[in-house]
């Protein structure tokens, strides 16, 4: 390999702030803060969402109750102004 043209790859800290989980990884990018992991300073990558705080992997799902909803606003505001038929 040529020097000086590849980026630096190395173990990065990432800490998942959603549910203070924290893993080691390589990777290219660059930080400037850093921070102590099992007895070794890494460079620290801040993440809202990870494996461990997504719901598709924690398999918790939210569930949005959208059924209703055109009926509520209707009921609120009635047809004033709605270009659409009213389904009754």
């Amino acid at each position: 390999m040529k020097d000086g043209i590849h980026p630096n790859y190395r173990d990065v800290l990432f800490h998942d702030m959603s549910c203070d989980f924290k893993f080691v990884t390589r990777s290219t990018i660059n930080t400037r803060d850093k921070m102590e992991f099992e007895g070794k300073e890494y460079p620290l990558v801040k993440v809202e969402v990870s494996s461990e705080s997504h719901p598709f992997y924690t398999g918790k799902h939210k569930i949005v109750d959208t059924a209703g909803r055109v009926d509520k606003f209707r009921k609120k505001f009635g047809t004033v102004g709605s270009k659409t038929q009213v389904a009754e």
